[in-house]
């Protein structure tokens, strides 16, 4: 009599949140040739596992973009606690990357695909001297600023608009973090946002300006172009008012300047957590 053929049990899909400091990456996405985060968490997986699948983010964070709670999914064969793998890739990744949470989701998860919403902060340094532990992660503006008038340009962007006049001069509508999940359409530059504001906050390092913006999708340099626009009604270049009607433009040409990427960090990411466990038991 001869034993039953065993059953090899199929990939699981796995969610990890990560942290990086973006300065000395190219970005997210792999490119020939050049040091990325998604490229540096697949070699991190290839070493511990033997597997090498191509982690999918939930954005495409740019060169010098940081991130506190990025999201990546992948499948993998091997059975691994997620104990085990979070502790095995924080060993094997660069200090620079940190994964902060490792679990198992319900194969139609996707990084991208399933999110709700996408929360970023713009961090801005307003004192002379920016403190160089501050440096990478801030943008150093020492000139003064009518943080009113920045207040009222933030709220100009609250709901849905179309923000081709934020978009980069090339965006890429087809693919650009995408998210279905909270009707976004990625074929469009039409996006909603649900909060936009400034505040400030006072540390021992100096003043902070932090911009906070929460949307169901962003295009490829929106939040630093909002930003460097922003700051031009700041500077009286521009004024809240002048906001309309560059959005309705639809061009790039008429919105301010990108701001650099080292202030940007992307900050969450949601989902729908109860359906994530839901499927999961």
């Amino acid at each position: 009599m001869t034993d039953p053929p065993q059953t090899v049990p199929g990939p699981q899909t796995w969610k990890l949140t990560l942290a990086y400091d973006g300065t000395d990456f190219s970005g997210w996405q792999v490119q020939p040739g050049k040091t990325t985060v998604q490229g540096e968490l697949q070699n991190a997986l290839c070493r511990v596992t033997g597997e090498g699948p191509l982690p999918q983010g939930s954005g495409r964070t740019d060169a010098g973009v940081h991130a506190l709670a990025q999201v990546a999914s992948f499948a993998l064969q091997a059975p691994i606690p997620p104990e085990n793998l979070l502790r095995a890739l924080n060993r094997t990744l660069p200090p620079s990357i940190r994964i902060l949470e490792s679990r198992t989701v319900p194969g139609a998860f996707h990084a991208r695909h399933s999110a709700l919403a996408k929360t970023y902060e713009y961090r801005i340094f307003r004192g002379e001297i920016c403190p160089p532990f501050l440096a990478r992660f801030v943008y150093a503006c020492p000139w003064p600023m009518d943080v009113a008038a920045l207040e009222d340009a933030a709220r100009a962007f609250l709901g849905e608009h179309d923000f081709l006049s934020f978009a980069a001069s090339d965006p890429d509508l087809t693919t650009r973090n995408r998210v279905p999940g909270a009707e976004a359409d990625p074929a469009t530059a039409i996006r909603t946002v649900y909060h936009s504001a400034w505040e400030q906050r006072q540390d021992e390092a100096g003043e902070l300006l932090v911009y906070r913006i929460r949307g169901n999708g962003f295009l490829h340099h929106m939040v630093r172009n909002l930003v460097g626009t922003m700051l031009d009604v700041s500077r009286g270049h521009l004024t809240a008012a002048d906001l309309p009607a560059i959005l309705a433009a639809r061009s790039r040409s008429v919105a301010g300047p990108t701001a650099p990427a080292r202030g940007l960090i992307l900050h969450s990411v949601e989902y729908d957590e109860q359906r994530l466990v839901r499927q999961t038991e």
